[in-house]
């Protein structure tokens, strides 16, 4: 039942957007003819959409406390209903056969346009899976996650053209390389948590780019390094279609390994270990667990793939500079984690798809896709703090023996 207190309320939401817009979307100067132009219908379009964001609003925060009260009612349902999802045969199986026929023949069937976008949007499929080892299974915050990916797209461009090694000798050299700097990183700041891990880790990933930035007689400075070879089959050279239908099908199996290797990580020992610490890392201690043994796990199996990706991601553009490696791809690896949902593997794979796809295909609203993409976190943020899909909290319980 709508009240004349909530009308009220947005009536005065909606005169507060129109005073703090005015002088934007009124006033507009015209220099050329040195007039003033009044655009008062701007005014009304604020006041009539403030209006009905703010009700809207207030009757979706009205749901979500109706909710919280019902929330115990309906849990167990809800988790029942996603293991069920997630583990009986008949429920995936015939959707999992239906993602496979599409990605096998989607290089086919769309443009090699369509082709680049999904192999970045597969790029950041295994990136997210990578700093979901970090944040989403362990709880420590990593803001410098991109270091990691420009250390392995940097392996792939100097080694080749110092050594002339090719991307399948890089591969496993450029996954190596971002374990080692993951252990170097972790070292640091193993007694370090919440925001202060954060700013650390974004500091590191700052120091690396810079130094890729200004060190131009080991990473070319900011001219970076061009001419970086495609993978070849076989050692045949592949036309530029070809190449990029063969490094689509390179991603769809390294997504595969990535998501059966985090699979198998989550629910082994040293997974069950990341989630106590993500919990409570004292607690955590007091269990026994190696508490530095775990944190350094978790950074370098998750730069590790980063790496990886970062190889990949040189053989794609066959040019990397450090404007590739900025503040902000960390920022986007850790929205898609966050967006997804944080420890669950299809949650992270949906949002990598969502937040890489959506922009590109909205092109025509450029203009306005930041916006829409900062509404959509803070919508998510509120409404559903767990992500898309979220996590379905495994619980153990021991039954007694059938005499």
């Amino acid at each position: 039942m709508i009240s004349f207190e909530e009308i009220k309320k947005s009536f005065l939401v909606s005169l507060w957007f129109m005073f703090l817009t005015f002088p934007i979307m009124v006033i507009r100067v015209n220099t050329i003819y040195q007039k003033v132009e009044w655009r008062w219908e701007n005014m009304l379009f604020i006041g009539i959409g403030s209006f009905f964001l703010s009700f809207v609003w207030r009757y979706l925060m009205k749901r979500k406390e109706m909710g919280k009260k019902k929330e115990s009612d309906t849990l167990e349902a809800k988790v029942s209903f996603k293991q069920r999802l997630f583990e009986e045969p008949r429920l995936y199986l015939p959707a999992l056969a239906a993602i496979s026929i599409f990605a096998l023949v989607f290089p086919f069937i769309f443009s090699l346009y369509q082709t680049n976008i999904m192999i970045n949007a597969l790029i950041y499929v295994m990136l997210g899976l990578g700093i979901n080892i970090v944040v989403g299974l362990a709880g420590l915050l990593d803001l410098g996650y991109v270091a990691f990916y420009a250390v392995g797209a940097y392996a792939y461009g100097l080694l080749h053209y110092h050594f002339g090694l090719n991307f399948w000798l890089v591969l496993p050299i450029g996954a190596g390389i971002g374990t080692i700097f993951g252990i170097l990183l972790g070292y640091p700041v193993l007694r370090l948590r919440g925001d202060y891990l954060a700013i650390v880790t974004l500091g590191f990933g700052e120091i690396i780019r810079l130094i890729l930035e200004n060190w131009n007689a080991f990473s070319f400075g900011p001219s970076g390094i061009a001419n970086i070879p495609r993978p070849s089959l076989f050692g045949i050279q592949l036309s530029l279609y070809d190449a990029t239908t063969f490094i689509y099908f390179v991603m769809i199996g390294l997504v595969i390994f990535t998501i059966f290797v985090v699979n198998r990580l989550q629910n082994s020992r040293i997974g069950r270990a990341w989630i106590a610490l993500r919990e409570d890392e004292i607690a955590c201690q007091a269990m026994g667990i190696d508490r530095t043994k775990t944190k350094l796990t978790a950074f370098a199996l998750g730069a590790t793939w980063a790496g990886m990706a970062g190889v990949v991601f040189a053989a794609k553009t066959t040019f990397i500079n450090p404007a590739s490696f900025t503040i902000w791809e960390s920022i986007l690896i850790l929205c898609v984690v966050v967006l997804g949902g944080m420890g669950s593997i299809i949650g992270v794979i949906f949002g990598a798809l969502v937040l890489i796809l959506l922009p590109e295909y909205l092109r025509a609203f450029s203009e306005y896709r930041m916006l829409v993409f900062g509404s959509v976190l803070v919508l998510m943020m509120v409404f559903r703090p767990g992500g898309i899909i979220s996590e379905v909290r495994r619980t153990y319980k021991f039954k007694a023996a059938e005499k």
